[in-house]
């Protein structure tokens, strides 16, 4: 390859365009920063110290297998993907484009997950070792392939777009491939709940009871139209307690697990409702979505100018299967730097959702107490760096969450 790539003008629209419209969308999206400013209580008024000697100690654990796991899956992308290690080796696969592209794409991801599989049963054993986790080593290695079947299976439709519309269309492959890709991300939000979630639990109804009626109560308080609300079986993989909302629309589901209806105080367990019934009423999971779609446009873009850049080094373009590794190390090295970007936008919206949760439950006592077990119950440290909390954390911290529950009950 020489010259000025053929799509590169395509690919720079494609990144400005789609730069500029996250920004605006996310300008228009993306609440304000609720808990900025908050004056924290120290960590020792809110805990025990032995929680907090057991807490600190496990998280120290956790960030070096954690972090050792991250470290080694981006070099062993950076390698496959900036030598001619990783092109010579897909260049060596069979069969037409689509299916080297399939066979690249499942080769790599097991190539990555073997490299980092020793660093994550460390996490596990060490999680098991403190109480987090009730699975064996075979559940845990179950979930894992399911987790790299499911990753392949993401991977590759993604990537046989990419190249597929580059070997269609020369020029103009980053604009369609970049709105096909963005259609992909909605839809995947609308069917995650229905094809991935049930891979790696089972689900039911909440049963008839006390707790029932008031999480429906809360659900018409908060304006939201909820079908059912589900449990999950969480408690034959973990101790902690979550609850979350996935899907949209006809989708759409509010888990508890079962360990926190099983566990929590009924109280507390509205509070962690409240919340998530925030997120639904907020519509958060759509405005994930489309800030999603519309930054996996504007990276088609980059990823456009990127690869014809390297492209004349090399000698393979988009158009080229011996593209995957490359492609797959961009995302891995782009991933990483615009992690503390989304984590801040997750950030304001689960603080927004803490706030809208103390609004309609009117207890902040309860609020607190439920931020208090969810922390012991995940061993979670409450002063964690604010480097990590500031690149990794998805979430306030349990002391920020508190102290927003004690400044709105103050006013």
């Amino acid at each position: 390859m020489s010259g000025r790539p053929p799509e590169r003008t395509a690919a720079l629209a494609v990144a400005l365009g789609g730069g500029a419209a996250l920004l605006a969308l996310a300008r228009v999206l993306v609440p304000p920063d609720v808990v900025a400013g908050l004056h924290l209580p120290a960590a020792s008024d809110v805990f025990d110290p032995a929680f907090l000697e057991r807490a600190e100690a496990y998280a120290r654990a956790a960030r070096a297998w954690s972090w050792s796991s991250l470290g080694v899956s981006v070099v062993v992308a950076c390698v496959l993907g900036f030598t001619r290690a990783g092109r010579a080796l897909v260049g060596r696969l069979p069969g037409p484009w689509w299916c080297v592209v399939v066979l690249a794409v499942s080769l790599l991801a097991v190539v990555g997950r073997l490299a980092t599989l020793p660093l994550g049963l460390g996490l596990h054993r060490e999680q098991v070792r403190v109480g987090l986790s009730t699975q064996g080593t075979g559940a845990w290695l179950l979930d894992v392939a399911r987790s790299v079947g499911v990753g392949v299976v993401i991977t590759s439709l993604a990537l046989l777009v990419l190249v597929g519309t580059a070997r269609r269309l020369p020029r103009a492959w980053p604009v369609v491939a970049g709105g096909v890709l963005g259609l992909l991300v909605l839809g995947a939000s609308f069917v995650y709940p229905l094809l991935v979630e049930p891979l790696f639990n089972d689900f039911e109804p909440l049963p008839p009871g006390q707790l029932r009626t008031d999480v429906l109560d809360l659900a018409d308080q908060e304006g939201v139209n909820v079908d059912d609300v589900l449990v999950a079986d969480a408690s034959r993989r973990t101790t902690t307690l979550n609850a979350y909302v996935s899907g949209f629309g006809s989708t759409r589901r509010v888990v508890l697990y079962d360990t926190l209806v099983d566990d929590l105080p009924r109280d507390q367990a509205l509070s962690v409702v409240a919340h998530e019934l925030a997120h639904a009423k907020h519509r958060d999971v759509v405005t994930g979505s489309v800030l999603g779609a519309v930054g996996v446009f504007a990276a088609v873009g980059l990823l456009g100018l990127l690869v014809g850049a390297l492209g004349r080094r090399t000698g393979v373009g988009m158009a080229d299967p011996r593209v995957v590794p490359l492609v797959l190390a961009l995302v891995a090295v782009g991933s990483l730097l615009a992690s503390p970007l989304e984590n801040a936008v997750s950030r304001r919206i689960e603080a927004r959702a803490d706030a809208d949760a103390l609004a309609v439950t009117g207890d902040p006592g309860a609020f607190e107490a439920m931020q208090r077990r969810l922390a012991e119950k995940a061993l979670a440290d409450p002063t964690p760096p604010a480097w990590s909390q500031w690149w990794f954390g998805s979430h306030p911290t349990a002391l920020q969450r508190i102290a927003l529950a004690r400044s709105l009950e103050r006013d």
